[in-house]
């Protein structure tokens, strides 16, 4: 029978177990949106998982959306990173970046006053962000010419090169939880009239072709993507999203991509997992407030390749260790999840030894 601690290949990375690091936010950047020092010890310490997937990382100063967040896009960004993936794969582990352009999701106040937010639709998401001045409005985006497009798409592929580049084992294309990916999607969202907006053959297009792009530029077996089909998170909303995420997944499989990440959040609109059976054929990694148990079932059962989770590795650096010896797990102080400085994100102790 498979289990959790057993090795999987995802693509071309091997991993000597099945328990992912899911991407989490944690706003420690420093200035210029680089990787500090602080950041590879804080991915160093989780490193026993069989892949670390990174913090949303934006492939450009237009695709930042939130504070403090790490950038891809500039020689300062990839030195920075390089010394996080040094730090994992020097304690055994495997890294890839998630690559997050959040589009309308975003704050002029965040980032570089050149850049602007943009969107497939000029339609402002309802909502607010956090800036150093406090909680604001969304910005009011502007709407992407389709001349436009194809730069985009470019910048998607330049930062899977500079991710290698870095020193990742690969990169995941967020696709979900609003951003731009997810609202080129979402008929809520993209009311364009091109080639790409109308039908859901047209909406998949933006992600289709940067996926390409992505395969293309440092090769399919290090290019994932995360969706959650139906999630209304930042305001994102489409018609049918199993009809949406069904040509999504038809379109992609003869990529052969190293793996789908999908958020299994019950939907009223769609069956995730009955989209994943039926329109997909590569490997899955699953996620959404995943107990022990319920992962090993999944994994056992063939359902899953791998488990990611998120917030359990907060607490518990060493939460591969924990699993595998029944240890309890630790808490952690939501307060300090996106504030500066190493309280709350490097402080939290592994075990010393298990009985």
């Amino acid at each position: 029978m498979t289990t959790l601690f057993d090795p999987v290949n995802l693509g071309d990375t091997a991993l000597a177990n099945r328990i992912i690091m899911a991407p989490m936010t944690r706003s420690r950047a420093g200035p210029g949106d680089v990787p500090t020092s602080l950041m590879a010890d804080y991915y160093r310490q989780r490193a026993s998982a069989g892949l670390i997937i990174t913090e949303g990382t934006q492939p450009s100063a237009e695709g930042k959306g939130y504070l403090r967040t790490p950038g891809i896009h500039s020689a300062d960004q990839i030195s920075g990173w390089r010394d996080v993936t040094d730090a994992v794969h020097a304690e055994g582990g495997r890294i890839f970046l998630q690559i997050m352009h959040c589009g309308r999701i975003a704050s002029g106040l965040n980032k570089d006053p050149a850049a602007q937010t943009v969107a497939p639709s000029a339609i402002r998401a309802r909502g607010e962000i956090m800036t150093e001045q406090g909680m604001m409005p969304f910005d009011e985006p502007v709407a992407l010419e389709t001349r436009d497009i194809p730069r985009v798409i470019r910048e998607f592929a330049d930062a899977a090169r500079n991710a290698v580049a870095a020193g990742f084992d690969g990169v995941e294309l967020h696709c979900t939880s609003g951003y731009l990916p997810a609202q080129f999607l979402s008929s809520g969202s993209n009311h364009r009239t091109d080639g790409y907006g109308g039908s859901s053959s047209n909406r998949i297009r933006f992600v289709v072709e940067s996926l390409e792009a992505m395969a293309a530029a440092i090769g399919a077996g290090r290019v994932g993507f995360r969706i959650c089909p139906g999630n209304p998170f930042n305001d994102i909303w489409d018609e049918d999203p199993a009809e949406t995420y069904g040509a999504l997944l038809r379109a992609v499989s003869p990529l052969d991509l190293a793996y789908v990440h999908l958020i299994d959040v019950p939907s009223p609109q769609v069956s995730s997992l009955n989209l994943l059976k039926h329109n997909w054929r590569g490997r899955t990694v699953l996620n959404e407030s995943l107990s022990r148990k319920k992962a090993e079932e999944l994994i056992s059962g063939g359902v899953a390749d791998a488990v990611s989770f998120g917030r359990p590795f907060i607490g518990n650096p060493d939460l591969v260790e924990r699993f595998r010896n029944g240890a309890a797990l630790a808490s952690f102080d939501p307060a300090t999840l996106y504030t500066p400085g190493p309280e709350g994100y490097v402080d939290y102790p592994a075990l010393v030894a298990v009985n």
